[in-house]
């Protein structure tokens, strides 16, 4: 009888075991999905302002910038009609299409003019950046035949230099014996030329050159060489 007992009690706590709920499954949870970007309205691109003008002077200069310190690009002769795209800030020149050189630019005053109808509506156009636009180096003398007795001997440089408008130029001499000048500096009031000159000691037969550094407004190497040679 006991055994009895026994054995239902083992089959009773089987039967409880296997009567337990298994624990549910966990979800995951699905990556987010990224917003779709909403496209951009383009706005439109404005159509640039062009006025025509009419040249009422027998001649007018067409320069480089917006002022007479500015140099000539041409002229052009009275009775013509220009393209304004613009003007400076105080609307005393025009920045025209250049009729003689096909897509360039160029600035006629408003005095050789007549004034549009709606010029406020061109923009107001910065002067453009000056430029050194030429140099001419020579040294004196080119070549050099000597005593070799007579050293030390004496060359004189000269550069004549050209620029399209005002500005502050800065330049430097350098030369092949290793002699560096100091800066020099020199103003330009308005478009032109102006000359520079420097000179050095010879010591001793040889080719030597002579660099003209141009540091501002815009940088420019010149160089000149001159052979020195000498009779016993």
């Amino acid at each position: 009888m006991k055994y009895l007992v026994l054995f239902a009690g083992v089959i009773l706590t089987l039967a409880g075991c296997a009567t337990q709920t298994a624990p549910p499954p966990t979800s995951t949870a699905a990556p987010p999905i990224p917003p779709i970007p909403t496209p951009t309205a383009l706005s439109p691109t404005p159509t640039p302002v062009e006025l025509s003008i009419k040249v009422t002077s027998e001649l007018a200069n067409c320069r480089f910038g917006p002022g007479t310190i500015y140099l000539t690009l041409n002229e052009i002769r009275g009775g013509r009609s220009l393209k304004a795209v613009g003007r400076n800030d105080t609307s005393t020149w025009w920045l025209v299409e250049d009729p003689i050189n096909p897509g360039g630019f160029c600035w006629v005053s408003t005095e050789v003019t007549e004034e549009p109808e709606g010029m406020e509506q061109l923009p107001i156009i910065a002067a453009p950046f000056v430029t050194v636009t030429h140099v001419d180096l020579r040294v004196e003398p080119n070549r050099m035949v000597v005593g070799c007795d007579q050293f030390p001997q004496t060359v004189f440089f000269e550069a004549a230099i050209t620029t399209n408008g005002p500005t502050l130029l800065t330049w430097q001499w350098e030369a092949s014996t290793g002699v560096t000048s100091d800066v020099g500096t020199l103003i330009f009031q308005e478009a032109g030329t102006q000359i520079i000159n420097e000179f050095y000691r010879i010591n001793a037969p040889n080719d030597y050159w002579v660099k003209l550094i141009i540091l501002t407004p815009n940088e420019r190497v010149e160089q000149v060489t001159f052979p020195v040679s000498c009779n016993p």
